[in-house]
């Protein structure tokens, strides 16, 4: 007589086909689909990181073009105009230099004058060390880079308040990057052509876009306390020192000022 045999179904001996298809299934698991949402968010942020850095396009042509013109009568020839927006890419810094180039100033001068005026980007990657402080150090570098002032006004409000990841950032940043050079060499091209783009008054674009994009931080208390302390701070700066430190004055104290009424309105 057979004894059927007993207990749970799962210790039964099973066929050696199922076996082996059940190991490769663990050993080929199906690949990621490109619409698995891990592959979807950071390409749709580097898109809406492209298509929200697309107004200060508006900006950063005649400004392009502006350093163009200046660059070539400082008289660099088109490689080096070129060649510094590809490796600088430094719009301000790039016109400064241009014109120390035009009055003969010696290369220390050149680097030191440029390295004020950019030092406002320690206070831009400051701000950003925690939201970016999961990403390997050659990813900050690159992003430290191709961080502007445009890229930064456009991506660290999505960045702090954890509405977007890097790839925002990253969208920004290479639609800015592309847009510059494009400008340069439109200059390099049409620089008999065109006028002083300044003279057109379309320099105003720059401080105008800025203005909206703060106007969300006005709201509340910190930031009207931060943007008072950096437009006087600013402003006294400029009157009793000149030059482009009333930029770093201005920048660093509106900082201090907006964290401290901030800390202040949590006690």
């Amino acid at each position: 007589m057979t004894i059927p045999p007993t207990g749970d179904s799962s210790s039964r001996p099973r066929p050696a086909a199922l076996n082996a298809a059940t190991a490769t299934e663990n050993l080929n698991p199906d690949p990621p689909t490109e619409t698995s949402p891990d592959n979807v968010k950071p390409r749709s942020e580097f898109i809406q990181g492209v298509i929200g850095s697309l107004p200060l396009w508006l900006g950063i042509i005649p400004f392009g073009l502006a350093y163009s013109l200046a660059a070539k009568t400082a008289g660099l020839n088109p490689f080096e105009i070129q060649g510094m927006s590809l490796l600088v890419y430094a719009g301000a810094a790039q016109l400064i230099a241009s014109g120390l180039f035009a009055s003969g100033a010696p290369g220390l001068s050149i680097i030191l004058v440029t390295l004020i005026v950019n030092l406002r980007h320690i206070l831009f990657g400051t701000s950003l060390l925690t939201a970016l402080a999961h990403l390997k150090w050659w990813q900050k570098v690159l992003l430290a880079y191709g961080l502007t002032d445009e890229a930064y006004a456009v991506s660290v409000r999505k960045l702090t308040q954890k509405q977007a990841g890097p790839a925002f950032l990253v969208g920004a940043i290479v639609s800015l990057y592309l847009c510059w050079q494009a400008s340069t060499f439109l200059g390099l091209l049409l620089g008999g052509v065109i006028p002083d783009p300044t003279t057109l008054g379309l320099q105003l674009v720059f401080p105008l876009s800025f203005s909206v994009m703060l106007m969300p931080y006005l709201k509340l208390g910190p930031g009207q306390a931060a943007a008072l302390a950096a437009g006087a701070l600013a402003i006294a700066a400029k009157l009793l020192l000149g030059g482009n430190w009333y930029i770093l004055i201005g920048a660093a104290g509106g900082t201090i000022v907006g964290f401290l009424v901030e800390k202040k309105s949590k006690l």
